[in-house]
């Protein structure tokens, strides 16, 4: 596992380490407009994607992530990449059928009632066995840190810091309690209710702002499961604050300072300055990768395919044995 994946998978605030911080909003309430700021120097840029990523607004996020030029082309593609891969009847109805389940009237009580059977017996395996697991994946995850070669000393001793945390963190909670699993699940219907997309054709059919403002409300969700076991990320995106620790005209480093699970860490990201505005260097790197990435394959799905030979005049091709003998010539 990269150990992008592993910060966002530990908390959402890596996501502005690695780019660059009301309580609780209600995931019904469509995300405030942020408007992204002139990001006249580093630390600015990278507050205003704390600020974006703390009140769930997705399009904000990108907007201060992301040059013009490359939001342009996602904003330009967004229905075409939306609708590229053809859907099917069925894929319909599974989709019809899961929301369904997820927004009746009767949802919390019906999922609970599926759940509620396999508790005890999870509860048992998980006692056993979630200590060892979490033990595991805390040593894959810092063994993924020491070897990468993305980060240096200082940033693996953060970032090992950080997965030790967690696994604390989540060796202390019961993720089967029968109250915060009612919780979850109450979060999540209410999540896929305020998405209100009922069908795939819908979901496909929604514009980019659409788009940006129902991953907003799923973005409030995740945070309020997150909550509900005991991992606040607003109180982490709090708790963060951010100063200029190098300015070189086009390129400037700043120190991100967060509170994880009462840890206190900091990570330092390399910012570069495009069109007068600040943007992270590794960000932007991994954008392009991932949109080169994208064009190989897509140029690769549409190559056309090698040409079968054609025969020389005068000759036809005889179908291949063990003799080695080449094609005979007509008679």
């Amino acid at each position: 596992m990269s150990i992008k994946l592993t910060r966002l998978s530990l908390a959402l605030a890596f996501a502005c380490a690695a780019i660059g911080c009301n309580q609780q909003q209600q995931a019904a309430a469509p995300a405030a407009p942020v408007v992204a700021p002139a990001a006249a120097t580093p630390d600015a840029a990278v507050k205003a994607a704390l600020q974006a990523l703390r009140s769930n607004n997705i399009g904000a996020l990108l907007d201060t992530t992301l040059p013009t030029a490359q939001l342009a082309k996602i904003k330009a593609d967004w229905n075409k990449d939306l609708n590229k891969d053809p859907v099917t009847d069925e894929d319909r109805k599974k989709f019809a059928e899961g929301v369904a389940k997820l927004t009746a009237p009767d949802a919390e009580a019906k999922l609970y009632a599926e759940i509620e059977p396999k508790l005890k017996e999870a509860d048992a395996q998980m006692a056993q066995q979630m200590p060892m697991m979490i033990a595991m994946g805390q040593g894959m995850l810092q063994s993924s840190v020491q070897q990468s070669k993305d980060l240096d000393d200082k940033q693996k001793e953060q970032a090992t810091a950080a997965i030790a945390a967690t696994a604390a963190w989540a060796q202390k909670v019961k993720f089967t309690d029968p109250a915060l699993v009612k919780q979850a699940i109450a979060v999540g219907c209410k999540t896929a209710r305020d998405v209100n997309v009922k069908t795939l054709d819908e979901a496909r059919a929604l514009t980019y702002d659409q788009g940006m403002q129902k991953a907003g409300i799923v973005l409030g969700g995740v945070k309020q499961v997150f909550e509900v076991y005991g991992f606040s990320i607003d109180k982490t995106l709090d708790s963060a604050k951010v100063e200029t620790v190098a300015n070189q005209g086009d390129a400037a480093k700043v120190k991100l300072s967060y509170t994880l699970f009462d840890t206190p860490l900091s990570s330092d990201s390399d910012m570069v300055k495009v069109d007068g505005r600040w943007y992270g260097k590794q960000a932007l790197e991994q954008f392009n990768k991932i949109k080169q990435e994208a064009a190989a394959a897509e140029a690769a799905k549409t190559a056309p395919a090698a040409a079968t030979p054609a025969a020389e005049p005068g000759k036809t091709f005889q179908p291949a044995d063990d003799s080695g003998l080449k094609p005979a010539e007509k008679n």
